[in-house]
């Protein structure tokens, strides 16, 4: 069964989008539940996953330095270039620049990890390097956007949300995790790390048909002002996938390394964003859809990336 799924992931994940962008559209009352769904069912996705991570091995991990100077420099240094140029294209509307801006300037720090490791790639140096990640993005941010949006828009972000993300989605999945994995004998630690690997595809399909159904009714209603914004945010992944090969190589990285390093520099942070967009005045009222338009275009991005990745990165 497992092996059946990993080979037919990407029609499953394919296929649960679709229902989802029909259920969603058909169906507008659905949105309401299934927003709600989201946080708890990520976090059991990331828990499935930090299941399956060794975590007598993450010392190792941590010492890594050059893997993580490496997605620092390429998050945080040329991301931002990246990102200020595309977001030229968009300048002349606050709303929409306030979305594209949050969404592409932070790093993703959950689902990047189960797509790296599903194509091969170190996600538990990107376990491991997550907690920097977070910290630096939420230090980052109000100057990238002071520097690319003006001050009126970092003094009407509340950061709160990004504080409640990090303990729901990554510390709380990856304490229960450590916790089995103390608990756990041999045997029973074998037979977890098998039930981790036999629910990852159906939790992964089911965390994609939550997102897509919660929210694709208001992209829908706003789609003729939000088409400006699908063109950039592809941009941005063929760019950063470009990008985070060459950064790889630089380093001369093992092919795992290479492989995270390319999902970290495309993946964007937008399920911790949305809470921070959502909470704009009115006036932004858009900036969450752009959000969402940009998590909808990266969960295609990502289908296509497990497959890509592992037939372009390569030793």
């Amino acid at each position: 069964m497992i092996q059946w799924l990993e080979r037919h992931q990407v029609a499953l994940y394919v296929g649960s989008i679709g229902l989802a962008v029909i259920a969603g559209l058909t169906v507008p009352e659905i949105a309401a539940p299934a927003e709600t769904l989201i946080n708890p069912v990520l976090a059991l996705l990331l828990y499935a996953t930090f299941l399956g991570i060794p975590f007598t091995r993450l010392g190792e991990v941590f010492r890594d330095w050059a893997f993580l100077r490496a997605t620092l420099w390429l998050n945080f240094a040329l991301v931002p270039l990246v990102v200020f140029g595309l977001s030229r294209v968009v300048a002349h509307d606050q709303a929409v620049l306030a979305g594209v801006l949050l969404v592409l300037l932070c790093p993703c720090v959950d689902y990047v990890m189960v797509f790296t490791g599903l194509a091969g790639g170190a996600h538990d140096r990107l376990l491991a390097a997550s907690p920097v990640l977070m910290l630096a993005q939420m230090l980052l941010l109000p100057v990238y956007l002071g520097l690319m949006a003006g001050s009126d828009v970092v003094s009407v972000v509340e950061f709160g949300p990004f504080f409640k993300a990090f303990i729901v989605l990554i510390v709380l999945p990856l304490g229960a995790a450590i916790l089995t994995q103390l608990a756990a004998r041999t045997r029973a630690g074998r037979m977890l790390d098998a039930a981790a690997q036999a629910a990852m595809v159906p939790l992964m399909m089911l965390t994609l048909a939550v997102v897509v159904a919660s929210q694709i009714a208001g992209v829908g209603a706003q789609l003729s002002a939000l088409l400006v914004v699908i063109p950039l945010f592809v941009a941005f992944a063929l760019i950063m996938f470009c990008l985070g090969q060459w950064v790889g190589r630089r380093g001369v990285y093992d092919v795992a390394g290479r492989r995270a390093l390319v999902f970290s520099g495309v993946t964007r942070n937008s399920l911790v964003i949305l809470p921070l967009a959502l909470a704009l005045p009115a006036a932004l009222d858009v900036a969450p859809l752009v959000v969402v338009t940009q998590t909808l275009v990266e969960l295609l991005v990502m289908v296509a990336m497990v497959r890509l990745v592992p037939a372009l990165v390569r030793a």
